[in-house]
């Protein structure tokens, strides 16, 4: 038997030990291949995926979790967190992905008192140890599960099991919210989450799957994969028209080092365990 095979059987064991469980679900394959699983396994009756509608979301990554709820028959509940009350996260400093799943895991917790036997998990994986992620601190302060995690099974892992099992997004593109493209310090407002999402949607039109628009103010700094760079810079006089026609940006920079996932991280200087 192969080591992911090994894996895989540690994870089904896991969900069957399970009384119920309440998946906080994105829409991306992680918390997807977690949601489908526990369905899978435990049945309707013992499964709820539930998804906040925030600013810091994409709408279609919203419209992706719905339609993958409806096609496996998954109860998916819609909460509506309210992280831009909290002056915390607002600020942007490096703590503010800690502050947001504080937000989530409190409002899960309020799901999870119609179900008291349930065990509200998130899609958090092997490799997310290798990233500054605080709200992984949250996660453990509200007694938040990580089976994927907890069965050592990686991102590349996930997509091979996504992919067995037939779910739709087994090779979506990662989408981390809509804040982190915002550098520490600088201010988040649902202004600039617009800004982002209608650039991206702008280079997704052209073909770019794989995008991250940072704001900068005035500006945005566009990351695409790097083997994609000669044909966004084909294209790029094009694109920034628009982006800054439709998006409200003064200038678009090209990142010549191309789609890093964590970049704004660097200045935080973190040591990984």
């Amino acid at each position: 038997m192969s080591e992911l095979s090994l894996k895989e059987k540690r994870l089904i064991n896991w969900f069957e030990e399970q009384q119920g469980v309440i998946t906080a679900f994105s829409g991306g394959v992680d918390s997807a291949l977690v949601l489908y699983l526990a369905r899978k396994i435990l049945g309707k009756e013992k499964t709820i995926g539930v998804i906040s509608k925030s600013e810091s979301l994409k709408s279609k990554d919203y419209e992706i979790a719905v339609d993958f709820a409806r096609q496996f028959d998954i109860e998916l509940k819609t909460i509506h967190t309210n992280e831009f009350a909290d002056s915390n996260y607002v600020a942007n400093t490096n703590l503010r992905c800690y502050f947001c799943k504080t937000h989530l895991y409190d409002e899960l917790q309020i799901v999870r008192t119609q179900f008291p036997d349930f065990t509200i998990v998130n899609g958090s994986n092997a490799d997310d140890k290798s990233d500054y992620r605080p709200g992984e601190q949250a996660a453990i302060e509200k007694e938040i599960r990580s089976p994927l995690e907890e069965c050592d099974i990686t991102k590349e892992e996930i997509r091979t099991l996504a992919k067995k099992y037939k779910l739709p997004v087994w090779n979506k593109p990662a989408s981390p919210c809509l804040s982190s493209r915002i550098p520490y310090g600088n201010e988040i407002n649902v202004g600039k989450l617009k800004q982002i999402e209608q650039a991206e949607e702008i280079l997704n039109s052209f073909g770019f799957e794989e995008v991250r628009v940072r704001h900068y103010g005035a500006s945005c700094r566009i990351e695409v994969l790097f083997e994609k760079i000669p044909l966004l810079k084909k294209n790029f006089h094009e694109i920034s028209g628009l982006i800054n026609e439709h998006a409200g940006f003064q200038y678009c920079i090209l990142d010549e080092e191309g789609l890093v996932s964590g970049k704004l991280n660097r200045v935080l200087n973190v040591t990984y365990e």
